[in-house]
């Protein structure tokens, strides 16, 4: 089995765009400096993050100081720049690389930044925690501070005159004064931030480090609020000399959560791609997006990652550093069995390749139904070991690891199909004759021809490009027994792998944006347009079972169902399928008669139409006769 942490250890080759980052810091002319290093959940930010700690950490390089602040570990504190500080302030004083003399000068310094800290910090609670309730309790009659209220107030505009008219009371003066007062604490607190910057600009200076490193992780898995807080606390020290901030995060993570911000201002709204895009590129002076791993890199890093779990670590010391020098060489070619062989003894080599011996022709399939990330692709290899070991266990006999991984690569990127082969051989004894049929029609022909023969056959929905390479490649399956395959993986034939995931972020944050029930039909079709058509297969995936799971957790919940039917009118793919496989564990009494109305319009549509007849057919429920109401 293989953690799921980040590592310093490069396994990826990624170490390339952690000597790029590290170069650009060290060049001083470049200095102030802020860097995103942006990529997918789990494409291997975090391990580059590491890799340029630790370069920096090292006691020969007296130049630097370099600062490790995870965004999510911070996600309680009350105030995101009052931790940041914190960290910054507590490496200063525990860094060995300082002596106990100008750490006294650091401590005497630091006071006046913590007064900054704390008047910046204490005015926005003041307006967090009083003026705005006190104005929407206004509008609410007392009732504590609510979205609504946030939009009635913002929909009075910015003038003055127009709150006070608005208000018409004491009440109404009383707030108004403080308002007027924060726009005066506003000047208040830009002073203070130019005051901040000079200060620690004087306590660098103080500590004889030539840079500042301050690396921020796991951005990506913060709330709204707290990305946005995070960004702030940056922004707070940017053009600070000498120092270099370099920012982990899906780049889609922080777009959401600065749409998040803006939400309520109508004009910023309009244009709302303007204004994130606006708000990233003052903020992050350099992006760096990693690329995805290409086929070599994967068959590399599933081979290295078998290889080190075969031969334990010390042993693989001397595997890593041929791997170093090869890459220094050859950036291009797959590092696996033939440099292996190079490098260990008879047995160590001899473990290594019986488990990675089938891997090489699987690879173009893995890195396509796994969109080359590492993470996906670890997680993938643990679930391949675990269902490896229970065979053993079980004492399964004919028992193939290729045929095992050619079946988990159909589960996780075409869970759909992968069920369907289940229904086909489960009545034909393990042995369905359709994989024989479609493997005839996928021999020895080109793409094209193949596609036009499987859409002229009764096998259409297999037809996808990613699906016939499948078929091609070995081991065939028309004589393959499928019932024990399926036996070790029947725990996932309802959820799939990815469902029993850990949800991606970027789909996290998604679903909570549709899932207000007050959410116009145009605005959520915006978002599922905008955000999730950009979503890879994966991700959507992970989106339709979160949604699946939540509709059958809560059957009652209308806004659910809501998200579901839009996606429907759509026409977005595998919309009607995983409707489907939801509404078949709901009653129909929990549905509501709205609900079954909408989807009356779906009767003549080919894929859910008739299911939709059969499931509201005959019954007395509000549901089942808004559904058959003639029109």
């Amino acid at each position: 089995m293989w953690a799921d942490n980040e590592t310093s250890e490069d396994l990826l080759g990624f170490k390339v765009h952690a000597d790029l980052l590290i170069d650009i810091i060290k060049d001083e002319s470049v200095l102030p400096i802020t860097i995103g290093v942006f990529g997918d959940w789990g494409s291997g930010k975090s391990s580059i993050l590491q890799i340029v700690k630790d370069e920096f950490d090292k006691e020969e390089d007296k130049d630097s100081l370099c600062i490790y602040f995870n965004g999510w570990t911070f996600e309680g504190y009350d105030d995101a720049k009052a931790a940041l500080l914190n960290s910054i302030l507590k490496e200063l004083e525990d860094n060995k690389k300082i002596s106990a003399e100008i750490k006294e000068t650091i401590k005497e310094k630091a006071k006046k930044l913590w007064k900054s800290v704390d008047w910046m910090r204490g005015a926005g609670m003041v307006m967090k925690n009083i003026a705005l309730p006190a104005v929407s309790a206004y509008f609410t009659g007392g009732v504590s501070l609510v979205p609504f209220a946030i939009q009635k107030l913002s929909e009075l505009g910015d003038n003055p005159e127009k709150i006070i008219g608005k208000l018409q009371s004491k009440e109404g003066q009383e707030t108004f004064k403080a308002f007027f007062k924060s726009q005066e604490e506003d000047k208040k607190t830009i002073n203070a931030v130019a005051e901040f910057r000079k200060d620690f600009s004087e306590l660098l200076e103080a500590t004889n480090f030539k840079r500042l490193v301050v690396i921020i992780d796991d951005l990506d898995r913060c709330s709204p609020e707290r990305i946005i807080e995070n960004l702030e606390a940056i922004k707070l020290f940017v053009n600070v000399s000498k120092t270099a901030f370099v920012i982990g995060a899906d780049p889609r993570i922080v777009k959401y959560a600065i749409e998040h911000k803006y939400k309520n201002d109508k004009e910023i709204e309009e244009d709302n791609s303007r204004i994130v895009i606006d708000y990233l590129e003052k903020l992050i002076q350099l992006p760096y997006s990693l690329p995805r791993l290409s086929e070599s890199e994967v068959e590399t890093y599933i081979s290295m990652l078998i290889c080190k779990k075969e031969i334990g670590n010390e042993k693989f010391k001397i595997v890593i550093e041929a791997f170093q020098k090869y890459r220094l060489k050859n950036k291009y070619s797959a590092f696996g069995l033939s440099e292996f062989e190079s490098i260990l003894d008879a047995d160590d080599f001899s473990k290594v390749k019986d488990n990675v011996i089938t891997i090489p022709a699987l690879v173009p399939l893995i890195t396509n139904s796994l969109y080359g990330n590492p993470r996906q692709i670890k997680r993938f290899l643990n679930t391949f070991t675990v269902r490896k070991r229970l065979a053993e266990v079980a004492s399964l006999t004919g028992f193939k690891d290729s045929v095992l991984a050619k079946m988990m690569i159909l589960e996780y990127s075409e869970p759909k199909l992968f069920k369907k082969l289940f229904d086909w051989q489960i009545v034909q004894d393990g042995i369905p004759k359709e994989i024989g049929e479609i493997e005839s029609i996928c021999e020895e022909k080109e793409i094209e021809k193949i596609s036009e023969d499987l859409n002229d056959s009764d096998f259409k929905e297999w037809n996808k490009p990613k699906v016939i390479k499948w078929f091609q490649i070995e081991p065939f399956l028309s004589e393959i027994d499928l019932r024990d395959y399926y036996w070790i993986a029947r725990d996932k034939l309802e959820n799939s792998i990815t469902s029993g995931s850990m949800i991606p972020p970027v789909v996290k944050s998604l679903f909570g944006q549709l899932l207000p029930d007050e959410m116009p039909a145009a605005v959520t079709k915006d978002i599922l347009s905008n955000s999730f058509q950009q979503l890879n297969n994966i991700e959507k995936e992970a989106f339709f079972n979160l949604l699946s799971s939540n509709i059958k957790r809560n059957p009652q919940q209308k806004r659910l169902y809501d998200i579901f039917t839009i996606m429907l009118e759509e026409k977005i793919d595998n919309t009607a399928q995983y409707y489907i496989e939801a509404l078949k564990v709901i009653n129909i009494s929990n549905i509501e008669p709205a609900v079954a109305l909408r989807l009356s319009n779906f009767k003549s549509d080919p894929i859910i139409g008739d299911f939709l007849i059969n499931y509201f057919q005959g019954g007395k429920s509000p549901a089942s006769r808004s559904f058959n109401l003639k029109k």
